[in-house]
């Protein structure tokens, strides 16, 4: 699969997909698929374009096929018994693309196939948004080909192929406000939420920390009542044994679910299963958020959205 910056990684199965699978060898439909381990019928390849010629060395042509085809009416499935071989030309190791290549990939994978939620991607990748502005690509020939194809738009690629991808909000104040980044700001402590423990995997505790503009401490509040944190690897805030912890993001039962709070005005973030409140706890041994009844004379459960940076885009 992959994220709103465009990187590819693998994840677990889809409980809805494994519900349909008469086995542990069929087949699983798939958003993409890794460069380096396709297969694909050679005269279907070159039919519907091949890879972009306009792309630059390689880095993100996994991808950008991957859309295609799903978007121009194939498919993209992962065959969990087949076996590849994969032969590397002696040059290959040393001849990485470096980090602007990859991100001029990206911008035109965005401008061709993303439509209007190129926009999402952009806020996400502040160094593509910055070269976007510089340096546009010349996208007129695999447009036609979009429009040859008869290719669909990627809101039904969403919809039909990828429900599972979150598709972030602009909430004035709680995020996605142009290139803005939230800190979650504890009045009390004067320190902010952080998660400096392996970003990309749930399970572990948000702690608090001086506030930076580091990565790990970009938090958002939407309007399903979730608390998310991350631009690249998306997980929620959730509580285990009444520790505040991040989790990966659940489509459970709304009214069962861990995940949703009621962030108020008055700067109180209030579980919504169990009606307590977030409250900073920091002392000798503990820089953790913890689940306590709500008490507005406690400055520790008084939280605010701290902006933390715009981009000007003039």
């Amino acid at each position: 699969v992959f994220n709103w910056n465009l990187d590819f990684h693998w994840e677990p199965i889809p409980e809805n997909e494994q519900k349909w699978r008469k086995s542990p060898i069929s087949p699983i439909q798939s958003p993409a698929i890794s460069g380096g381990v396709l297969g694909i019928n050679r005269h279907y390849f070159q039919n519907i374009g091949a890879y972009d010629p306009g792309m630059l060395m390689w880095g993100i042509e996994n991808l950008e096929l991957s859309l295609r085809v799903w978007l121009c009416g194939g498919s993209v499935e992962v065959l969990p018994c087949s076996r590849v071989g994969h032969v590397y030309q002696k040059h290959a190791r040393s001849s990485l693309p470096d980090k602007e290549t990859v991100v001029k990939n990206k911008i035109r994978v965005a401008e061709i196939w993303l439509d209007s939620f190129k926009e999402i991607f952009y806020k996400r990748d502040l160094s593509a948004y910055l070269l976007s502005k510089a340096e546009m690509p010349d996208c007129k020939e695999r447009l036609q080909l979009q429009k040859r194809l008869r290719c669909k738009n990627f809101h039904w690629f969403l919809n039909n192929i990828y429900p599972e991808l979150y598709v972030p909000e602009d909430k004035p104040g709680y995020s996605g406000e142009a290139r803005q980044r939230f800190l979650l700001y504890n009045i009390g402590t004067g320190f902010c939420a952080a998660y400096e423990t392996k970003w990309n995997t749930g399970g572990y505790p948000i702690v608090l920390a001086p506030c930076s503009s580091n990565g790990n401490q970009h938090f958002e509040y939407n309007s399903g009542r979730e608390i998310r944190f991350g631009t690249v690897v998306e997980l929620c805030v959730d509580v285990r044994d009444e520790q505040v912890v991040l989790q990966n993001c659940t489509r459970e039962n709304r009214i069962e679910s861990r995940q949703q709070w009621n962030v108020q005005k008055s700067g109180e973030i209030i579980h919504a299963f169990s009606g307590k409140c977030i409250e900073a706890i920091r002392n000798a041994t503990s820089q953790d958020l913890f689940l306590r009844p709500c008490n507005k004379d406690v400055t520790q459960q008084l939280w605010r959205f701290e902006q933390l940076s715009v981009i000007n885009e003039k």
